[in-house]
């Protein structure tokens, strides 16, 4: 189930699947051309993943891999993962593997998501650490919308490290060292000197 209040997790639900109905279904309009509504057992379409994953739960159709997943993917991924566009692949990229995975149990695909994130990883940063360059925004073009936000994060984090080098606020004070300390007054010593005295024996002190 989506995350109600998270957009990029419902937009990644819309990321399309393909699926194979296993019984016939009225009602459903995903043909223009079909006048009746109605889709036949072993009908191969591609529907949003929410959908696919609600007819999988119900047993109204099965669900394939991705092309996003596919052989072609991998062997890009594993020859040189930092520069394969996998924005035009799938946007959501680690998000709908996470998810795709749940239903078809390939669980070759958490070790894709893995190496991709891992080979990437170091990219994003040093992209986003250095100075900006005339190939930057081709670089982000290949980047997913996770992708994109860590570089987003890597950048302001720079930015915000730069400005405190250059002189920047340095420290804050707590706001526990601005309150004033309460006199002790003679009442109140009669009560704290024995446990001074009770502290400085622990320590020899006494």
């Amino acid at each position: 189930m989506a995350q109600y209040y998270d957009i990029d997790d419902i937009l990644a639900d819309e990321e399309l699947v393909p699926a194979v109905f296993l019984e016939a279904i009225n009602g459903v309009g995903l043909f223009e051309s079909n006048d009746t509504n109605r889709v036949e057992p072993r009908s191969k379409v591609e529907l949003p993943f929410w959908l696919a994953r609600e007819l999988h739960l119900r047993q109204a159709a099965s669900v394939s891999m991705p092309p996003c997943f596919n052989k072609k993917t991998r062997e890009e991924i594993g020859a040189d993962g930092a520069h394969v566009d996998l924005r035009t692949r799938c946007s959501y990229f680690y998000e709908l593997g996470c998810k795709i995975v749940q239903l078809i149990g390939d669980k070759t695909i958490g070790s894709l998501l893995l190496v991709a994130f891992q080979t990437r990883y170091k990219e994003v940063l040093i992209k986003a650490h250095t100075a900006a360059s005339a190939l930057t925004p081709k670089f982000l073009s290949l980047l997913t919308k996770e992708e994109i936000k860590l570089y987003d994060a890597a950048k302001s984090s720079t930015a915000a490290f730069r400005n405190w080098r250059m002189g920047g606020p340095r420290f804050q004070k707590a706001s526990v060292l601005g309150r004033k300390r309460k006199p002790i007054g003679e009442k109140n010593m009669h009560f704290c000197l024995p446990a001074l005295w009770r502290i400085g024996y622990r320590l020899g002190c006494s």
